[in-house]
């Protein structure tokens, strides 16, 4: 039976039979579309190689320690040996950016504004918590780990972005028909679509140098090898044409890494463009009878007119195994990079390494010298004279060796060195690995007390501006490569698997923070506003939620839900308070009203101790006249006499007790009113505070 070919044929003629089997021959569209790509990515592969290639190579051996003759300073070197503080600025920079995207364990979130059709509010929960268990599945963050890694050390992080079908097997248990007891136990096969992000390295890497994103370039390209099984497997599941296809080994630079043999066998150089190619390159035979030419057809214009997104696939240079127009519902570019630090208008990035590089050869210069040099002044070396050697004699230096002479040994035999090694050696690379940290923005634990200040003001500095650096890097992975990566696999996910995924206007959000240095610098600012405010401060809760926030405790979440809990008023007990409260007051407003009227009962007794006092002084004054009346003498000039005396006595001691009285009723009155009215006012203030407690 004959294959239906590219152009929607089944002409028998158009397919050539070798062994029973039917290959596709290649129309003239397809030639001419093979020739359109491969001859842009020869263009793109040449500016690629002559700018990055060798650096990138040789930045790889820098991380992986590994020596080439390239990497010599002089001819006379002989040590080997790469030192590894370019290797330590890599890693603890990669170690901090992954700390900081996925230490808090969700690194995206979705806003909860979606509403769908209906207006109902999405569940944005369950689709997060679904999109988070398809990338643990797919191992998201193992993949990313990887470009990460390549974008520290090339400059520049790239994945590739590819929808899948698995098939799973889960356990199942079926009842058997006819059998009310019995079930068959097993596995149950269904299909699963996964999408995954595949890291490129930046050397299988093409891209239009004339654009500064993915998106702003003409095209896109990833050129590797793969095994031959895997692509005969898609001609199999219809992924690829059925066409002749053979192996092709001989690029060694699109290896992945630098080996001292590669394997060459059954493999094959694979191509796949994602870019802009003309529209009928694509269409097929009769489709493209209402395209108008609207340039010249020998013109530069004419050829890039009317251009498609589309999906190209070659192998080993010539044989095009797919041609399509983008299968994405949102036309996008299943490629992301991005760059570990900026360089403006340029696509691709810095690394650690470059920053790093030129202290680093300075490094490797100075330890090389010094080994070198112990190499003189630490090997036994001894002058002879060979005329004076026995014939034949073969001379070496070892424990317990004899030698024979023809005279005298201290005659013939001489030791000597070329001087000592210069210690300096070391202290100048000690002072270049310091300029590597610097270059870098790293951390070196060891050297960071001493280079800044004891009092702690230096160390805050130094700690603030590494993570100015860092974040600088955060921000680049986030919004060009981590954001740009979560929407296209949600509608990727949104097209291909519409059952769980349903097709609504996501916004994701970022919840990447910072990397463990910063979040111990906050955490020591926590605690030490909170030994400062004290247990008692109002916002108790808020230092803790941060204290809890920025911690790795694997029940954080626990912790912080329980605090929020203890955060908000339990009900009964609010309603319980408010009863108290109300009694208190009720309480305080009746001793209140028992202090006014002892208040009043003090004010009545003193008024009838004041009358009292008013009338105390005629009750003197008749008992003094009783007194007088009694015991005259019978004369009566004695009586007159006498009584004149009596009277004047009796008036001289009413008028003494009167003033004394007079002053002690004033007295008591004062003292009495005074102590009322700060017994009252003291005992009122206590209530009313207790009540409002």
């Amino acid at each position: 039976m004959a294959l239906e070919n590219e152009n929607g044929g089944n002409d028998e003629n158009e397919n050539e039979s070798t062994g029973g089997f039917e290959y596709q021959i290649p129309s003239e569209k397809d030639n001419e579309l093979v020739g359109f790509v491969n001859d842009h990515c020869e263009r793109w592969r040449n500016y690629r190689d002559t700018n990055y290639l060798a650096l990138w190579e040789e930045y790889e051996r820098i991380f992986r320690g590994q020596w080439s003759s390239q990497d010599k300073m002089r001819d006379s070197e002989r040590s080997r040996i790469v030192t590894p503080a370019a290797q330590q600025a890599v890693e603890t920079r990669h170690a901090e950016i992954m700390e900081a995207i996925f230490g808090q364990g969700e690194f995206f979130d979705i806003d909860d504004d979606v509403r769908d059709i209906n207006n109902n509010p999405l569940d944005v929960e369950l689709i997060k918590t679904q999109l988070m268990e398809d990338f643990k599945i797919d191992k998201i963050r193992k993949a990313i780990d990887q470009i990460e890694l390549m974008a520290e050390i090339y400059g520049t992080g790239v994945g590739e972005i590819t929808v899948v079908t698995d098939k799973m097997f889960v356990p199942a248990t079926e009842p058997i028909p006819g059998q009310m007891t019995q079930a068959a136990i097993g596995v149950r096969e269904k299909n699963r679509v996964g999408v995954k992000i595949v890291p490129v390295n930046p050397k299988n890497f093409l891209f239009d140098p004339n654009g500064t994103s993915i998106d702003d370039c003409m095209g896109v390209a990833v050129e590797k090898y793969i095994s031959i099984h895997k692509i005969v497997k898609g001609q199999e599941e219809g992924i690829y044409r059925k066409v002749a296809l053979g192996t092709d080994s001989e690029d060694t630079k699109l290896e992945p890494t630098q080996e001292i043999t590669q394997y060459q066998d059954d493999k094959v150089r694979l191509l796949t463009y994602y870019g802009l190619v003309p529209r009928e390159m694509l269409s097929k035979s009769g489709d493209n009878k209402d395209i108008v030419d609207l340039f010249p057809e020998d013109s530069v214009q004419d050829e890039y007119s009317d251009m498609v997104e589309a999906i190209v696939v070659i192998a080993n240079e010539s044989v095009l195994l797919k041609a399509e127009e983008s299968p994405y519902m949102m036309k996008d570019r299943p490629v992301i990079a991005y760059q570990d630090d900026t360089v403006p208008n340029r696509l691709l990035g810095r690394g650690t390494i470059e920053k790093a590089y030129n202290m680093q050869k300075a490094i490797d210069a100075q330890v090389r010298t010094h080994l070198d040099s112990l190499a003189l002044t630490t090997s036994p070396m001894i002058a002879l004279d060979a005329t004076r050697l026995p014939r034949g004699a073969k001379f070496e230096v070892k424990p317990g060796k004899a030698f024979l002479t023809n005279g005298p040994p201290n005659e013939i035999m001489q030791p000597f060195k070329f001087g000592t090694t210069d210690s300096g050696n070391l202290e100048t690379a000690n002072a270049f690995q310091t300029m590597l940290l610097q270059a870098t923005g790293t951390l070196d634990s060891q050297n960071m007390v001493s280079q800044t200040n004891r009092d702690g003001a230096g160390l805050s500095m130094a700690v603030a501006t590494i993570i100015k650096k860092y974040k600088r890097t955060l921000v680049n992975f986030q919004e060009d490569f981590l954001i740009p990566f979560i929407y296209k696999a949600a509608y990727r996910y949104m097209q291909f698997d519409p059952e769980r995924y349903p097709s609504v206007d996501l916004k994701f959000l970022p919840t990447a923070t910072l990397g463990i240095i910063a979040r111990e610098y906050e955490q020591q600012q926590f605690i030490g506003l909170l030994q400062t405010l004290g247990p008692d401060t109002p916002v108790l809760p808020l230092i803790l939620k941060g204290i809890l926030g920025n911690s790795s405790l694997s029940n954080r979440n626990e912790l912080i839900a329980k605090l929020d809990e203890m955060a908000q008023p339990n009900p009964e007990a609010q309603k319980m308070q408010e009863t108290q409260q109300q009694l208190a007051l009720q309480a305080a407003q009746a001793q209140i009203a028992v202090n006014a009227t002892q208040a009043e009962q003090n004010r009545a007794e003193a008024q009838k101790l004041l009358v009292e006092a008013q009338l105390m002084p005629e009750e003197v004054k008749a008992k003094a006249l009783a007194s007088v009346t009694k015991n005259l003498p019978n004369a009566e000039d004695a009586n007159s006499r006498e009584f004149d005396k009596r009277v004047k006595i009796a008036e001289l001691m009413l008028k003494e007790a009167d003033i004394k009285n007079k002053s002690k009723i004033v007295e008591l009155q004062m003292t009495k009113a005074r102590d009322s009215a700060a017994g009252v006012e003291t005992e009122f203030l206590t209530k009313l505070s207790e009540a409002l407690k």
